[in-house]
């Protein structure tokens, strides 16, 4: 079916009290799991694309945004269940106007290095142009700590204050607002619960569909529970590509010399196969918790 409205995906998960689960993608295999695994399931699904990644200088090749979205917008055609389309996280407004006009239907400017009234204004005016053109916006108050490099580090993290967000909300017209409520991005080992009662505050203040990032390392408990305080996305990207990578280099352990069964012909040697079956299995763990199973 074609890309669905991300207001509608929203209000629905919000009447249905579930969230929808943001599986990021970074290739056709990793894509290709996501959409089996939500089919499997009966669930709407976000896929998307990270846009940090995509747009940051030290890439070695320019990417085709273009690309991405065409492959993305065929990916929820296709599929049986409803599908929003995200780009996800980029700093640079040219880019997220430029994955607005290619296809995306949600998209999120992220820069922590702006002050709130420059990072404001241009949310606000990101969501003029989003919304001329048919999509939504996601931003996010508050900065996650952050685990990349092995330990949780919080020195320019810090928690969503509701009062700013709530002032954020209304001066922008955002339709999705991420928090920090004790969540933490890239997070390869353990679990941690959530801020309730500031996810409640934060909830009761701004009246939006609230997103949590960082989705891997939330503790199971406290994620249900945030379901029910209005999140209705949450993100998950690091057990993806540990789950892809574990499959990936496993797959490559054997004694095949025959390129075209190690790449492409789709049986038990192919590596791109081992990553998509790996990437549906890391979905199915997890697309439970968010209550959204046979909702679609």
């Amino acid at each position: 079916m074609p890309l669905i409205p991300i207001p509608q995906l929203f209000s629905s998960a919000l009447e249905g009290k579930y969230a929808l689960g943001y599986f990021e993608s970074w290739n056709l295999e990793s894509l290709q799991g996501v959409i089996d695994a939500a089919v499997e399931t009966r669930s709407p699904v976000i896929i998307g694309v990270n846009g940090e990644f995509l747009t940051q200088p030290g890439r070695l090749a320019r990417e085709r945004l273009a690309w991405y979205a065409a492959l993305g917008k065929a990916a929820a055609e296709t599929a049986s269940v409803p599908c929003g389309l995200i780009f996800n996280e980029c700093p640079i407004d040219a880019d997220v106007r430029l994955a607005i006009s290619a296809g995306f239907n949600l998209v999120m400017l992220a820069d922590t290095q702006a002050s709130f009234d420059d990072f404001t204004r241009r949310v606000r005016d990101l969501v003029r142009f989003a919304h001329a053109h048919g999509a939504a916006v996601e931003a996010e108050v508050g900065e996650l700590p952050n685990a990349s490099s092995g330990e949780v580090v919080t020195a320019h993290a810090s928690r969503t204050d509701p009062e700013l967000a709530a002032r954020f909300v209304g001066e922008t017209g955002v339709d999705l607002l991420s928090v920090s409520v004790g969540n933490v991005h890239v997070l390869a080992h353990g679990e941690r619960e959530l801020d309730l009662d500031l996810l409640r505050e934060i909830h009761l203040r701004t009246g939006v569909p609230l997103g949590l990032h960082g989705g891997t390392g939330i503790a199971v408990g406290s994620l249900r529970e945030a379901v029910c305080l209005g999140v209705t996305k949450v993100a998950y990207g690091t057990y993806l590509k540990q789950r892809y990578l574990q499959a990936v280099r496993k797959a490559l352990g054997n004694d095949e010399t025959n390129p075209h069964k190690l790449l492409g012909m789709g049986g038990p040697e192919d590596v791109l196969v081992a990553g998509r079956l790996a990437v549906r299995e890391a979905v199915l763990e997890r697309i439970d918790y968010l209550g959204c199973c046979g909702r679609a």
